[in-house]
């Protein structure tokens, strides 16, 4: 009977263990690249204590995820991505306001007012182009859009799919900007078509493609151009559209319904501070930081020195999901 007694006491205490050891775990779902990721959660657990699963996707492939799971969320916490896939997600009550006091720092064009996102680092999209491609063909890096329809450019460039991607979506939303509406971005899409060798899952990925001899020329975030500069591959020139290039504005959110909200709030508290936005640089992620007090990366690419159009994250989130099905209609057919 002692036995039975001690037994039934030691597995007790094993579930009550168990239970305090997964009340101090979140789970989050991560849009920005694998080592910056890893190195992020490093430290938020250093910082804190409190232990991390991170499962890392592009921020189309999060946004199916969490719609998938809205019934039974399975994360916390979205970290990185673009802020209009973020407003998708609120458009469809995915997210739970927070406004952290951490906030009141950001400027406030890079946080949504009613605090379901917050911006935690900014970076405008640039062209890759292989020199190896540019020499063999005798073509100075494009600076313009227009440049890429040039014909030693067809079957040579690669770009995500902006069903996938947040940063294809943001090509597709520059270039409706850059042109000056709806008709002569899809016009220009449609030229560009025959251009591109392969839609790609992940927006970071044509660089590497690039980089490999796989392409001429690649369409991402000039910050992850940089950083496949950095990591060898000589061979790749980056240049920033002067006619106009959008940007991302990454941010951070609480999935509603997590299992871990309180949890979820200091995560979003530590994002935005000093110790969470400078973590990129140390794995060659030159964004520029939203905290004004965060020491920003030698190698980022400022906007002001750049011409940028008016990117609305709110406007462009609203609009996501009807001009990506516009997309696959009438230019990926």
């Amino acid at each position: 009977m002692r036995k039975q007694y001690l037994a039934i006491i030691s597995f007790i205490l094993i579930l009550i263990l168990s239970a305090c050891g997964n009340s101090e775990k979140l789970t989050v779902y991560v849009g920005f690249q694998e080592d910056h990721a890893v190195e992020a959660m490093k430290q938020f657990t250093e910082d804190t204590g409190i232990e991390v699963e991170m499962i890392r996707m592009s921020a189309g492939e999060i946004l199916a995820k969490i719609r998938a799971e809205k019934d039974n969320p399975q994360a916390d916490v979205w970290y990185g991505g673009p802020a209009d896939t973020f407003v998708a997600a609120v458009d469809e009550n995915l997210l739970k306001p927070y406004q952290s006091p951490e906030a009141d720092i950001i400027d406030e064009r890079f946080k949504d007012e009613e605090g379901y996102w917050t911006g935690i680092y900014v970076g405008p999209l640039g062209f890759a182009t292989n020199k190896d491609f540019l020499e063999k063909h005798g073509l100075e890096a494009p600076t313009s859009w227009e440049d890429l329809l040039d014909p030693a450019y067809e079957n040579e460039i690669i770009m995500a799919h902006p069903g996938s991607s947040g940063t294809a979506y943001a090509i597709l939303y520059t270039v409706l900007k850059v042109f000056g509406g709806e008709e002569e971005g899809f016009e220009y899409l449609n030229e560009l078509h025959p251009q591109v060798q392969q839609y790609t899952t992940s927006g970071s990925a044509p660089g590497r493609m690039v980089g490999m001899g796989e392409a001429g020329a690649g369409l991402l975030f000039a910050h992850d151009i940089v950083k496949y500069q950095e990591e060898g591959f000589d061979s790749i020139e980056l240049t920033i559209p002067e006619d106009g290039t959008g940007y991302e504005t990454g941010a951070v959110a609480i999935i509603e319904g997590g299992p871990q909200s309180e949890l979820a709030e200091t995560f979003v508290d530590w994002s935005l501070g000093t110790s969470a936005q400078e973590v990129g640089q140390r794995t060659g992620s030159y964004q520029n930081l939203t905290n004004p007090e965060a020491q920003e990366p030698e190698k980022a690419i400022r906007l002001d020195d750049i011409n940028t159009i008016d990117y609305n994250p709110k406007e462009a989130g609203d609009e996501r999901t009807r001009l990506i099905d516009k997309w696959d209609q009438e230019v990926n057919r």
